[in-house]
C-alpha cells in the first residue's frame, strides 16, 4: 500500500478491524518513511451482480446510492441518523443478499424501505410512501396515514 503522503510504500498495519456489518476490513497503517498514519479499507467484491427487476419490466443493476439518496429525501430535516440510514441500507442488502440470488423486484425494495421508516420516523416513511406509490391525491395520503392516526388513538394495553 503506498502512502498517500510520501508515496512510498514502506507501511505497517498498526489497527484492524471489521466494517460495515463484516463485509469489510479497515485497517489503521502507518508509513515507514514519513510516520504519518493513514485508514485502508478492504472490501468484498460480490461475484454476482444483483439486478433490479423495476415495474416496468426493465432490469438496471442493483446501485446502494440510489437507495441511500432516497431514505436521504425521505429523512431530510427529520430526526434520523446517518447511522440510522446506513442500517437500514444494510438490513436490506443482507435479505437482498439471502432472498434473491441474480434479481430483485423493486417492490420488495419500496416495501422494506417503507417498512423500516414505519418504525424509526412516521414522517420519512409518508414521505418516502408518496413518491413509491406515486399518490395522486390528498386522499390517498389520508387512508395512508388512518392505520397510524388509529393506533395513536387507542389507549395502552396494560
Amino acid at each position: 500500500m503506498k502512502c498517500p503522503y510520501c508515496k512510498t510504500d514502506q507501511d505497517r498495519v498498526v489497527d484492524s478491524r471489521a466494517s460495515d456489518g463484516g463485509f469489510s476490513i479497515r485497517r489503521r497503517r502507518e508509513c515507514g518513511v514519513c510516520g504519518r498514519r493513514f485508514t485502508t479499507y478492504e472490501k468484498v467484491e460480490q461475484e454476482v451482480r444483483i439486478r433490479v427487476m423495476k415495474k416496468d419490466g426493465t432490469r438496471v443493476p442493483y446501485d446502494r446510492h440510489r437507495l441511500l439518496e432516497g431514505l436521504h429525501k425521505a429523512c431530510h430535516k427529520r430526526p434520523v441518523s446517518e447511522e440510522s440510514i446506513l442500517a437500514i441500507v444494510r438490513e436490506i442488502e443482507d435479505e437482498i443478499l439471502a432472498n434473491y440470488d441474480q434479481e430483485v423486484p423493486t417492490t420488495f425494495l419500496g416495501e422494506r424501505v417503507m417498512q423500516k421508516l414505519r418504525q424509526i420516523d412516521q414522517v420519512a416513511y409518508v414521505r418516502f410512501a408518496s413518491v413509491y406509490r406515486e399518490f395522486k391525491d390528498v386522499s390517498e395520503f389520508v387512508d395512508e396515514i388512518q392505520p397510524m392516526l388509529q393506533q395513536t388513538k387507542e389507549p395502552p394495553k396494560p
